[in-house]
């Protein structure tokens, strides 16, 4: 859609605001050094943002690098005529070394013994090697050289790449800032060591988001923003080191179906949890947890908004519906929007407000906006 609201005929809907995501694509890239190029972090379907049509738009704003999860994630990517590279971030097991190849994806090693595997299926494919510098998830330990450098000297591994994970660079405690500053060395000792045994160690990246908006002057060639890259943080409350304006690329919303008139102390919902203190109206709304909207949100005294003020919800959410209290909003009828992450009027919920009263990250509550969620999108 371009400039314009969607259609109101969906139950449940995320706009996505690619406008916003160009515009997060070049903030971030202005920090960066001039030849450091992004790698798109599209994994989990982009964050709940839809992994084909933000890889696309990407790809025609310039990116040419992309991070999925798994090799599946890549696959469909190719499918959908993505150019570039797409790198795996995680595991991929051997039935699949033949879709690394026919799909051109780069494949992460996550071990010297993985290395082994992926070079005796006996074809060239093409890899990034990943050092564990002290995340102690993924990689070879950055210790072990000896093994690193065997992984490099396979004849079929076809190594681009190298890099690593921070563990804590969001972190401005003093402890943690040592960390990741012993993390950055530990990496670059590795690859000095490469360098002295002759060895070309690829395109480096080390920088997620907040390696980027906490530690910018790394100079890597790549840089892999993902929760930066949708306009957010991972909660609203943290501080970061640069000079960036992001904007939320993700609104959520559904409409109401129903409007009824209950009397006073009379229950709503599953568990009779919310109990009317007077005659109130009380409208149902066509989302629900299996859309991704957090159960806990009502006894964490959550709210939404209709015509631009707060309704409050009201009972336990159901699967595929909430109910909300609108009382105090003169006018609502069936067929209004419900926003629950997004603007309306001069209100505003943001993502980390849903996040912080739910005890997580923006990260997850994104990411668990599910399939029955249609994406509309504005550009």
């Amino acid at each position: 859609m371009r400039g314009k609201k969607p259609a109101n005929k969906h139950r449940a809907w995320a706009e996505i605001n690619l406008v916003h995501l160009k515009h997060n694509l070049l903030e971030l890239k202005s920090v960066l050094p001039l030849d450091c190029n992004i790698m798109g972090v599209v994994k989990a379907d982009a964050y709940g943002h839809g992994s084909i049509q933000v890889a696309r738009y990407l790809n025609k704003a310039g990116v040419r690098h992309f991070a999925v999860a798994e090799c599946s994630e890549g696959v469909t990517l190719r499918k959908q005529g993505i150019k570039g590279e797409i790198l795996v971030l995680g595991y991929t097991s051997p039935r699949c070394y033949r879709d690394l190849i026919r799909y051109n994806l780069t494949q992460t090693i996550i071990s010297a013994d993985y290395g082994e595997s992926i070079n005796e299926y006996g074809r060239k494919i093409k890899v990034h090697i990943k050092i564990d510098t002290g995340m102690r998830r993924l990689g070879e330990s950055n210790g072990n050289m000896e093994q690193i450098c065997c992984m490099y000297r396979h004849t079929n591994l076809q190594v681009t790449g190298t890099y690593s994970h921070l563990s804590v660079p969001d972190s401005h405690q003093q402890d943690d800032i040592s960390y990741t500053l012993a993390q950055i060395n530990r990496f670059y000792e590795v690859i000095g060591q490469l360098k002295s045994e002759g060895i070309n160690p690829g395109t480096l990246h080390i920088q997620s988001s907040y390696g980027i908006l906490n530690y910018p002057d790394i100079h890597c060639g790549l840089a892999r923003p993902g929760i930066a890259l949708y306009g957010l943080t991972c909660n609203e409350e943290d501080k970061i080191n640069t000079r960036v304006c992001l904007r939320p690329v993700l609104s959520l919303k559904a409409k109401i179906t129903l409007v009824k008139t209950i009397k006073a102390e009379n229950s709503v919902g599953y568990g009779r949890n919310y109990v009317t203190t007077q005659d109130s109206k009380i409208a149902t709304v066509s989302i629900g947890y299996a859309d991704g909207v957090p159960r806990a949100l009502f006894e964490k005294g959550g709210y939404v908004l209709v015509r631009g003020k707060k309704a409050k919800i009201a009972g336990n959410i159901c699967m595929d519906q909430m109910m909300i209290d609108v009382t105090s909003i003169d006018g609502v009828q069936e067929g209004d929007t419900v926003t629950l992450i997004g603007q309306d009027g001069e209100e505003w919920i943001t993502t980390g407000h849903v996040a912080s009263l739910c005890g997580t990250i923006t990260n997850e509550i994104l990411s668990r906006i599910g399939n029955r969620v249609e994406r509309v999108y504005i550009v």
